[in-house]
């Protein structure tokens, strides 16, 4: 017999094949340091099979040995060879065996439903292992995985050149089909049987079965009568289950202490998953006083061991100087490797670690990587954060249509403010086509999500009746609703509500006391508001003192409007002393963030000389400027100087251009010029009828000038 054991402890076969399932269970394919047997004296009877006669086991059992005695030399096809041929003579071993080299892909094609085959065989001969490895792969099935992907290419071609051909051959290859569907019944049926042979490992996976009702309705205290029974042998699955029930409270009372012992049990057995429970119950001091240094001990032990938890509890540590010394880059260390693994929560504490710079230098682009790899793995809130570094062009390269793509994401996922931000999207045609109807839509989900911003659009929508049918008495709503809320912009649009009458009773007061609330804190576009009505604008008495101090608020807010505002201001002498040098350095503030009316400006200050030195090549530069933005009156004063030559070389072919911009948009003046460059054939070939033509449109629009060319004409 001690010889037998010995042969028994050589031929242990190693681990292939191991994740992690749900409840933390090994799955296919695993073999055990013991082939489910309780002692050394069952692994013997299992080792030679449980078999139907004497007379069998006695022809089965020397293949049986030639076989081990091929695979042990790697010659896995005689292996095979051998174990086939005993599992005929009904050796449960054997057929195990060849069960074995099907999942290993040993000396056959690798084909989990052909060892799903073989183990049956074996399994129902009353074959522990056999049983516990059929009981894994049913539990999990094998669609989508090793079985499947290796052949479906093949598979997928051949059957477009002959599909009979191609289906005959998958039989003769593989006779039991390329997949095993998950069938948790099954499962259930061959891991009990298992666990009854005295299977450890099935009886820590019954349990976890009947914890979360796997296969079965679920029973805690049926899974605890499992856990029990292989935490007896020191399973590490069933001890850390126990630590779970005992916490958690799962069919029995919580018990924080009970559950720190079953976790230290198994912790001491190799669970790295143990060790993070027990970390965890040192940091909160439940179950154990609480004890930062050795939770920080021990969160290092699992890391150490590759556990994910274990790196990020580590880095969380490292990070506050709690229970490990504040260490910055051991922190990111850790974060990286639970990142690199694929858990969100470090991927998105490491990109908040990149963005917010504890310590160190704010990397935005390094932290638009980790951001972007957690927005693909579904995280809401980092979707958003990369549509906003999109749209910003921070730390990712400016990218309207993807900046749209993750706001739209994250909207369907009901962030609210993403949901606001795609309407807006769809509103303006920013990395999406324009689609008011879709900007409705999202306006109102972000809305009634609470967003003020949204809310005034969308009253804005209904109140003009923009994209949806007009609704005034919503639009109101919405607004008012906003406003109460705080909203600068709600308060901002009241206010140009009561002034102008629209939809609401005409109220300067209650208008000018709104735009006071929103310009006190600071909202510019409330601030110009009131400077237009201190300036009378809105048929209010004006108040120009007042007028020029609420337009210097706005234009000291970078507001271009209140920049133009106050350069008149200035350049009129309204409300404060005139002085065209001042209003000068307001325009050009303004005409730098391309404010088309403070351009034309400076083009008429500099040709004039007024409050600047005459320059006409300053002063065709700004007109040129502000006509390119489609300013009329620069359009028209740009060619009548490129006609002339003044600031420039003369240009009559650019110059008729520009005069038929400014005529086509309505000037009377333009048409004149344009039609007297037809008459003379300046910048163009001479054409009366076109000539014509636009002085009989200039003279419908009042034109003296025109309407003496036409009588010269006639």
């Amino acid at each position: 017999m001690p010889a037998v054991l010995d042969l028994l402890d050589r031929l242990r076969p190693k681990a292939v094949f191991s994740r992690r399932s749900r409840g933390g269970a090994d799955v296919p394919f695993q073999e055990t340091s013991d082939w489910g047997a309780p002692n050394k004296r069952l692994a013997v009877r299992n080792l030679f099979g449980r078999v139907r006669s004497a007379d069998e086991e006695d022809r089965g059992s020397p293949l049986f040995r030639r076989g081990l005695a091929a695979y042990e030399s790697g010659r896995y096809h005689a292996a095979i060879t051998a174990w086939k041929q005993a599992a005929e003579l009904g050796h449960a071993d054997a057929q195990h065996r060849v069960g074995l080299l099907y999942a290993r892909g040993e000396g056959v094609l690798q084909s989990v439903p052909d060892a799903a085959a073989w183990y049956k065989r074996a399994a129902e001969l009353g074959h522990t292992e056999a049983q516990f490895q059929l009981g894994l792969i049913y539990k999990h099935g094998t669609s989508g995985r090793l079985s499947v992907g290796s052949y479906a290419y093949w598979l997928q071609t051949a059957s477009a050149r002959n599909n009979d051909a191609a289906q005959k051959t998958l039989e003769l290859l593989f006779p039991n089909g390329l997949v095993v569907e998950k069938d948790l019944a099954r499962a259930m049926r061959w891991l009990r049987l298992a666990a009854d042979g005295g299977k450890v490992e099935a009886q820590a996976i019954l349990g976890d079965m009947y914890r979360w009702g796997q296969g079965c309705d679920r029973d805690y205290k049926e899974a605890r009568r499992w856990f029990l029974s292989a935490a007896e042998r020191q399973n590490a699955l069933a001890e850390f289950s126990l630590g779970d029930i005992h916490y958690q409270g799962l069919g029995v009372e919580p018990d924080f202490a009970v559950a720190a012992d079953w976790y230290q049990k198994a912790s001491d057995h190799g669970s790295s998953r143990a060790l993070v429970a027990l970390g965890t119950i040192y940091l909160t001091g439940k179950g154990r006083p609480q004890n930062l240094e050795e939770a920080g001990r021990i969160f290092i032990r699992a890391a150490e061991s590759g556990e994910v938890l274990g790196h990020y509890n580590a880095a969380l540590l490292y990070l506050t100087g709690r229970g490990l010394p504040e260490n910055l880059d051991r922190a990111e260390t850790h974060l990286r490797k639970a990142a690199k693994q694929n858990y969100l929560p470090a991927i998105v504490g490491l990109a908040e670690f990149y963005a917010r710079g504890k310590g160190v230098e704010p990397d935005l682009r390094e932290a638009s990587d980790w951001y972007r790899r957690a927005a693909e793995l579904g995280d809401v809130q980092s979707q958003f954060i990369i549509g906003r570094l999109y749209s910003t062009g921070q730390g990712a390269p400016l990218n309207p249509r993807e900046a749209a793509r993750w706001f739209l994401r994250a909207a369907e996922q009901g962030h609210t403010t993403a949901a606001h931000n795609i309407a807006v999207c769809y509103a303006k045609g920013n990395g999406v086509e324009q689609d008011g109807a879709k900007a409705v839509e999202w306006y109102k989900v972000a809305a009634d999500g609470g967003i003020s911003a949204a809310q005034v659009q969308l009253g804005k929508l209904y109140l003009a009746g923009d994209w949806t049918e007009r609704d005034s008495v919503r639009g109101l709503a919405l607004i008012r609703q906003a406003a109460e809320s705080g909203d600068l912009e709600a308060k901002t649009t009241l206010g140009l509500l009561h002034l102008k009458g629209d939809a609401i009773e005409r109220d300067p007061s209650r208008a000018e006391e709104l735009l006071k609330q929103a310009a006190e804190t600071g909202h510019s576009p409330a601030a110009i508001q009131l400077g237009h009505l201190y300036s009378g604008k809105y048929a209010v008495p004006p108040k120009v003192g007042e007028a020029v101090r609420w337009y210097q608020k706005a234009a000291e807010a970078g507001q271009v409007e209140g920049q133009f505002a106050l350069g008149m201001q200035y350049l009129n002498g309204v409300g404060v002393k005139g002085d065209p040098e001042q209003a000068a350095v307001w325009f050009e503030r303004a005409a730098q963030c391309d404010h088309a009316q403070s351009q034309f400006q400076l083009g008429v200050m500099y040709c004039t000389g007024l409050g600047v030195q005459k320059d006409f090549a300053q002063g065709v530069a700004w007109y040129q400027q502000a006509a390119h933005l489609g300013h009329v009156l620069a359009q028209y004063n740009f060619a009548v100087m490129l006609d002339k030559g003044q600031g420039c070389e003369s240009d009559p072919v650019m110059a008729l251009a520009w005069l038929q911009k400014a005529a086509e948009r309505g000037m009377p003046e333009a048409k004149v010029a344009l039609a007297d460059m037809y008459r003379a054939g300046r910048g163009t070939d001479r054409n009366e009828a076109l000539a014509r033509h636009w002085y009989e449109q200039a003279s419908q629009q009042g034109s003296k000038a025109a309407a003496s060319r036409l009588i010269q004409l006639a």
